[in-house]
């Protein structure tokens, strides 16, 4: 059974001391592929080496929301479809809006986001959405800068409205479903889950954080998607098998940069 992480972390320092331990063990879960995503211009380099050092590991250039004030005007998009062209890079952010935290102001975040998504239909790289307490904002930015020109992507870690989702969905988006649906709290969410369309699903940890029942309050790690993965198939009543060929199928209809494994590796 071949499963993705589209969404994890792997150069935050919890995972300096033991980087090869948690390839290896998401390698034995059935974890072929992972996307490292950037949070930061100034750590670019790190993420990239990340990916450039393991097989099956590909990374993305971007500014987190929460950084927006910072290294948000050093996301110029050129400066983005600049290291874009990078062939281990496979997708722009992540990026958006976080209103919850606001750890960087509206309206620093809302160019940032402006400025990836103009980066996103430039290079045809997918949108990697980070977005929470926002969804209005969100909703309205994607819209607005679709009239503008098409571009793919995901919303990350949903957890939020049904009503996003769709919206999103409508746009062509697919959405990424993390730990959170296997929390015992998140029946919202599980509800949702259960009428979003599965050719539209992915899967991820988020790792380090987040980590799904039965490790939640453990530091994550991409092995650890499998748990997400059958708490998928449960709410959508498939079996396991046929959630890891569905959600790995939209991987690679979204992440068009990254090679299909061969029909034989992903059925081991």
């Amino acid at each position: 059974m071949f499963l993705v992480d589209s969404h994890c972390h792997l150069d935050f320092p919890t995972f300096a001391d033991d980087l090869d331990g948690v390839v290896a063990r998401a390698r034995d879960a059935g974890i072929g592929t992972m996307v490292t995503i950037c949070t930061h211009l100034s750590r670019f380099e790190q993420v990239r080496a990340i990916a450039e050092r393991f097989e099956g590991v590909w990374c993305s250039v971007g500014v987190h929301p929460h950084e927006a004030d910072g290294e948000g005007p050093a996301a110029t998009p050129e400066r983005l479809v600049t290291l874009a062209a990078d062939p281990l890079v496979v997708g722009i952010g992540e990026t958006g809006l976080d209103y919850y935290y606001e750890h960087s102001a509206r309206d620093a975040q809302q160019a940032s986001f402006r400025a990836h998504i103009e980066a996103a239909r430039e290079t045809g790289l997918p949108l990697i959405v980070h977005t929470r307490d926002a969804d209005d904002d969100t909703i309205a930015i994607l819209a607005d800068e679709y009239r503008n020109g098409p571009f793919p992507g995901v919303i990350h870690c949903f957890s939020t409205s049904r009503y996003l989702a769709e919206k999103a969905m409508e746009i062509g988006f697919y959405v990424s479903l993390s730990g959170i649906v296997t929390f015992k709290a998140a029946a919202d969410l599980q509800d949702t889950v259960r009428m979003l369309p599965l050719d539209r699903l992915l899967i991820e940890t988020d790792a380090p954080y987040l980590a799904p029942v039965p490790n939640r309050g453990k530091r994550n790690e991409p092995a650890f998607v499998v748990h997400t993965g059958a708490a998928v198939a449960a709410l959508k009543q498939v079996e396991m098998a046929e959630l890891a060929r569905v959600t790995s199928d939209n991987f690679f209809n979204l992440f068009k940069a990254i090679p299909r494994p061969d029909a034989a590796d992903s059925a081991t």
